[in-house]
């Protein structure tokens, strides 16, 4: 059994983990960044431990620190949260060889999963090797990339070649690996959908398919909205992508929790990849199932097996990622004192923040997810957008009122809407 366990992140999945544990009566070590000395994960956790600096390469991304910090409190496990060393292999190696339990999937099953070249191979799949003008437009992505680094979607075949060269060295420097490869674009005006399956995996063989999400309203690659299920599929298709994430998952002993990633177009599904850790939109699924995501993973970390079937789902979820941004000026980053946040009863609110605390510059710009769960879409959709609407913000500028506007934007309350839909909408939706 778990007794002490550190979280090896920071903000709102932070507390989130440190909530869960509080739950479980598992005692808790945060690791904070000179920056992050005061932030609310240090404070709510039972111990921290400081990572001298402020940069994420000096702090949260330095694994050998980290597995000192853990030996040094106590801690018996590392929960890697999402983000930083959530999916790096080589870091859940270093935690096992110190003989802590990993909250997460087995290194080999991350190794395997962590190149998307890779990934399609194990699901019978290849990228395109020689593009013509009949396999336009085409998607350059980085092989070992995430959060819409080391992406170019091509239209032209002349330009084919330049973007390649700035994927790659995009790639070699967020990542430190330049290998991109090319598919064909579904998403945009292509009418894509983003659209994935949580899976979570115990070490006696069951794999469970958590429903759908779909996670299409996104800007630069990220999502900025998600909701569970992914409304207006077919019978046949969910339980195409159930088969098709579980097959994911068993094709490299999958343990813990993950999501198999597709893009839906005419109805069909496109395997895009597999995340190896808990997603940020874990809490509509949470909220549809009734169930604690990192509970499971702690269970199913200390070997306790699942139920043979996951629960029946209820109702539907939809969550908005609130950031200090400015959508109106290329999405800038904003930066200041957050004054105030409060959100109505009603809704769930996972945040890293209160009152009075510093939004600074050195981290990711997510102030909080607000999550609204109803018996149907259009009561969830109500709900959270008036909960947006009524919140008490007083700091930076968000994206607050873009979020309001987009889930009441006519698209998206008729689940019309496509991966494209800011790259279309953003000018009037950001209009005084």
């Amino acid at each position: 059994m778990i007794g002490t366990l550190l979280v090896a992140n920071r903000g709102e999945i932070a507390c989130r983990i440190v909530r869960t544990c509080r739950e479980l009566g598992i005692r808790t070590v945060a690791v904070h960044s000179d920056a992050d000395e005061n932030a609310l994960h240090a404070r709510v956790a039972d111990a921290t431990v400081r990572l001298p600096g402020a940069a994420p390469a000096d702090t949260y991304l330095r694994g050998d620190l980290i597995v000192k910090a853990a030996l040094a409190s106590g801690a018996d496990a590392v929960h890697p949260g999402y983000g930083f060393l959530s999916e790096n292999p080589a870091f859940a190696r270093a935690v096992l060889d110190a003989g802590l339990v990993w909250i997460g999937p087995p290194p080999e099953a991350i190794e395997a999963m962590a190149s998307k070249t890779r990934a399609k191979e194990l699901m019978g799949l290849e990228p395109l090797h020689k593009v013509t003008e009949d396999d336009l437009p085409v998607l350059v992505k980085a092989a070992a990339g995430g959060g819409g680094r080391g992406m170019r979607v091509v239209r032209d075949l002349a330009a084919l070649e330049d973007e390649l060269t700035a994927a790659r060295a995009e790639a070699l420097s967020a990542f430190g690996d330049g290998e991109v490869f090319v598919e064909r674009y579904y998403g945009g005006d292509a009418g894509g959908r983003h659209v994935e399956v949580q899976i979570l995996a115990d070490t006696h063989g069951t794999v469970w398919p958590l429903g759908t999400r779909d996670c299409s309203l996104q800007r630069r690659h990220q999502k900025v909205i998600e909701e569970a299920p992914a409304p207006g599929l077919t019978p046949e298709l969910t339980d195409s992508l159930h088969a098709m994430a579980v097959r994911a998952a068993r094709a490299v002993d999958y343990v813990g929790a993950g999501t198999v990633e597709f893009l839906v177009s005419d109805g069909t599904a496109h395997f895009l990849e597999m995340n190896t850790r808990l997603q940020v939109e874990h809490p509509v699924t949470e909220a549809v199932f009734g169930i604690d995501l990192v509970a499971l993973q702690i269970r199913v970390a200390e070997g306790h097996a699942l139920e043979t079937d996951p629960p029946r789902p209820e109702g539907h979820a939809i969550e908005a990622r609130l950031y200090a941004e400015d959508p109106a000026h290329a999405w800038a980053p904003q930066t200041g004192t957050l004054h105030r946040l409060t959100v109505p009863d009603g809704v769930r609110l996972d945040t890293g923040y209160t009152d009075g605390d510093d939004i600074g510059v050195h981290y990711d710009p997510m102030l909080a997810k607000v999550v609204a769960h109803a018996p149907t879409r259009t009561e969830a959709l109500r709900k959270l957008a008036g909960a947006l609407e009524r919140a008490r913000i007083h700091g930076p500028t968000t994206n607050r009122d873009l979020l309001v506007r987009s889930l009441r934007h006519e698209e998206f309350t008729t689940a019309r809407m496509d991966t494209g839909f800011y790259d279309r909408h953003l000018p009037t939706l950001t209009e005084p």
